[in-house]
């Protein structure tokens, strides 16, 4: 999932701290790499965007690369229907502010729907950076009951909640890795480079 990055639009946490334009040119180098890092021939990677019309038109994103918009509504419902709108079989669906996501930790991700109906890859904060279910289908059926209606976005509660609302759902756990929302995160980030 992508937002156009523009100032204003993208990390405005983080560009609360450092600035508006600076945070922007920072998301959009970093998908430009995460991009290049997650072409692999095991998946079809797609791209969900956000705004749609812009995101869809938009020139930021390599050409060769599948666009379908987010829609309307909040973070869960846009990301059951990305996933929905899949082929059928399995399926994930990452943030694009995680600097350290790697093909091994999608292929990973992948392997576990093996023997799990869903998988989800938790961040530092409490929430996640990735989100995949067996099949399609079973995105499509979470998507029709609501079930990420009730969880807290953008909180520390959101991996927790996203956990207790897919119950009966066999749930494995991917690699915890960190996301980047503040000039805390940057700088930490700095650190361990």
């Amino acid at each position: 999932m992508v937002k156009e990055p523009r100032p204003g639009r993208v990390k405005t946490r983080l560009g609360a701290e450092i600035g508006m334009t600076r945070a922007a040119w920072w998301f959009r180098h970093r998908i430009r790499y995460l991009l290049r890092r997650l072409r692999d021939p095991r998946w079809h990677l797609v791209l969900a965007v956000s705004p749609d019309v812009d995101g869809l038109q938009s020139r930021v994103w390599p050409g060769d690369l599948p666009r379908i918009p987010q829609g309307t509504g909040h973070l869960g419902h846009r990301m059951l229907r990305a996933m929905a709108a899949a082929p059928p079989g399995p399926v994930c669906l990452i943030g694009a502010d995680i600097p350290d996501v790697t093909s091994t930790e999608i292929a990973h991700a992948f392997r576990m729907m093996g023997t799990a109906d869903a998988v989800l890859g938790p961040a530092e904060d409490g929430g996640y950076w990735l989100i995949g279910f067996r099949s399609s289908a079973l995105a499509a059926r979470a998507l029709r009951t609501g079930a990420l209606d009730r969880v807290r976005w953008s909180t520390p509660h959101a991996m927790a909640d996203t956990v207790a609302v897919l119950p009966g759902l066999k749930i494995a756990e991917a690699a915890r890795l960190a996301d980047v929302d503040t000039k805390a995160d940057l700088t930490r980030r700095a650190r361990s480079a």
